[in-house]
C-alpha cells in the first residue's frame, strides 16, 4: 500500500544526512510508482544501483520515464492528466533533483490511499 509522505521532512532529512536519506527517497519513490502503475520492473535498488554505477545517467533517464507513467496512472485515476517529464528531466540535468522528487512524491500523495481511511 502506497502510503502518503511528508515532503518538507523528507528533504530536511536529505540535507542533514548529506544525500543518504536521498537514496531510500528515490527507492521509495521507484517503488510506489511501481505500485501503482502495476508494473514490477525495475525494482527501486536496481533502479538505485544502476544510478550509482552510471553516475546518475540512469537517473536522469527514470525522471523523464517516471513522467510517462505518472501521466497513466493520473488516466487510470480519472485525474487530471500532466505530462512532466521534460520538468522532471531538466530539473535533474541542472542539479535540482530534489525538487523531482519532492514534486514527484506530491502527485504521488495525491494518488496514495491514506491509511486512516482503510
Amino acid at each position: 500500500m502506497v502510503k502518503k509522505k511528508n515532503i518538507g521532512m523528507a528533504i530536511l532529512l536529505s540535507v542533514f544526512t548529506c544525500g543518504i536519506y536521498s537514496l531510500y527517497w528515490f527507492f521509495s519513490l521507484v517503488e510506489n510508482t511501481n505500485e501503482l502503475s502495476g508494473e514490477v520492473e525495475p525494482s527501486g535498488g536496481m533502479v538505485v544501483l544502476l544510478s550509482i554505477v552510471t553516475c546518475g545517467i540512469y537517473m536522469h533517464i527514470w525522471f523523464y520515464n517516471v513522467g510517462g507513467k505518472l501521466t497513466t496512472i493520473q488516466e487510470r485515476s480519472g485525474l487530471p492528466v500532466k505530462d512532466n517529464s521534460i520538468l522532471y528531466l531538466l530539473l535533474s540535468i541542472f542539479g535540482m533533483g530534489i525538487v523531482s522528487f519532492a514534486l514527484i512524491q506530491s502527485e504521488i500523495n495525491k494518488l496514495a490511499v491514506d491509511s486512516n481511511e482503510i
